[in-house]
């Protein structure tokens, strides 16, 4: 090949392809996920070293939280993307997720937005408490030590119920108990070495109100996986993938107190329900949302069906929005959540926590598809039409590159018709 030719078929950080060829994409990755390799490579992907030239890094959250430290200095260009915001922890982390959704909702209050308001409501108990009407989809949550008074302050007004206690940073399952005496989170705390002190305690816990009364199918208590892809927090661009599924417990639901210490009846992380006898590897516990949707609309009917979905929408987008404003919006960044959501019987949705890097892990031969599709479908949308990695683009994707996702909320989408409606409007007006 002549000087020239070469100049020519220069690649972004001056490797030499040929110049018929499409500029090769350098991926990097700390997870050695099939689902992962099988779409890179598919693409024609190739892969490098965390210390070499990348255009793509699909990191954990430690590393990508090395990455953006201070102490990297490392600065990306505009032909590099990552799968994680620097702060995604503002929302998967329980404790703050929960304080960020307060302080959201204290802010519409001051603003006095309708959003905000609030009534009183019977809980199944008889107990009357006043909730908000619309931002009401996280369970009564307190962070341990630092709110101990004001969870035995709430404690006391319903001393029959049951709490479920979660440390901040753990995952999977690890760690959580379901209390219904104080005494026994008092004993807990003695054996912890770990007093409720905030200056002594070095791990902090969330403790919430245990969602008692979920719906049931075949006796079994289950919740939601959904992923949810946000590309950007400021605009807000967010997108639900189609193909979520219910993990359910693998003993049936019982609220006794002699069960109260069984997680095969209370957790439905599949971490934990895989050590059950009764663990079958064949579904591996799990049914498709499609299939959930189904059930519903054959015994509950399809207006309160498409309310109780609508409403889970409803909650996503909230959630984001209590963080977007916390949140360092990283033009190279974009994250897929992992969202976990409880039905009580009443078909109301609860949001339980929220996952910054959900299992890639395959149990079964459906989850292997539906995962594999999950990572192609991201690629597709988070990269521009040329598929190459480029923060510049608009990271608006077309229609077609959506495939499995459905768009929940596009501010700047929302802005330009606005807009577009006010002018519209004013020119009515003028014409008059």
């Amino acid at each position: 090949m002549n000087p020239e030719g070469k100049k020519m078929a220069a690649s972004l950080y001056g490797r030499v392809n040929a110049p018929t060829e499409r500029c090769r994409v350098s991926f990097c990755t700390d997870m050695e996920k099939s689902v992962l390799m099988s779409n890179f490579e598919r693409r024609g992907w190739h892969q490098v070293g965390p210390d070499d030239e990348w255009n793509f890094y699909w990191a954990s959250t430690q590393t990508c939280r090395n990455l953006f430290s201070v102490e990297s200095g490392y600065r990306m260009n505009d032909n590099q993307m990552i799968n994680h915001f620097p702060n995604h922890y503002e929302l998967s982390r329980k404790d703050l997720l929960v304080k960020n959704i307060k302080r959201y909702r204290k802010e519409l209050e001051r603003e006095g937005s309708p959003l905000a308001e609030k009534a009183e409501v019977v809980l199944h108990g008889g107990q009357v408490v006043t909730r908000y009407v619309h931002l009401d989809f996280i369970p009564v949550t307190f962070v341990l030590p630092a709110d101990y008074n004001m969870f035995v302050e709430e404690y006391r007004k319903s001393p029959q119920s049951t709490w479920i206690m979660k440390p901040c940073g753990k995952s999977q399952g690890t760690g959580i108990f379901l209390i219904n005496k104080l005494s026994k989170l008092k004993k807990w705390s003695r054996e912890a070495k770990a007093p409720f002190h905030p200056q002594l305690s070095k791990e902090s816990y969330v403790i919430s109100r245990y969602i008692d009364n979920p719906l049931l199918i075949g006796g079994k208590k289950f919740d939601l996986r959904l992923y949810v892809l946000v590309t950007s927090f400021r605009p807000l661009k967010a997108y639900m993938f189609q193909l979520g599924f219910c993990r359910f417990c693998t003993v049936k639901y019982d609220t006794s107190v002699t069960e109260l210490d069984n997680m095969y009846v209370h957790l439905t992380n599949v971490s934990v329900q895989k050590h059950g006898g009764d663990y079958n590897s064949i579904h591996g516990g799990k049914m498709s949302v499609q299939n959930l949707r189904l059930f519903l609309e054959g015994t509950r009917g399809r207006a309160v069906t498409e309310k109780l979905f609508a409403a889970i929408q409803w909650l996503i987008v909230h959630s984001l929005k209590a963080v977007s404003s916390v949140m360092a919006n990283d033009r190279h960044c974009f994250e897929c959540y992992g969202y976990d959501i409880i039905i009580d019987n009443q078909l109301k949705p609860w949001l339980v926590e929220v996952n910054a890097s959900p299992s890639l892990t395959s149990t079964t031969v459906n989850d292997r598809i539906m995962k594999y599709k999950l990572i192609d479908n991201i690629l597709s949308v988070v990269l521009p039409p040329e598929g190459v990695p480029d923060v510049r683009w608009n990271k608006v994707p077309s229609f077609e590159a959506l495939g499995n996702f459905d768009l929940l909320i596009d501010e700047e989408l929302l802005e330009k018709e606005d807009s577009t409606n006010s002018t519209s409007r004013t020119s009515k007006n003028n014409k008059k």
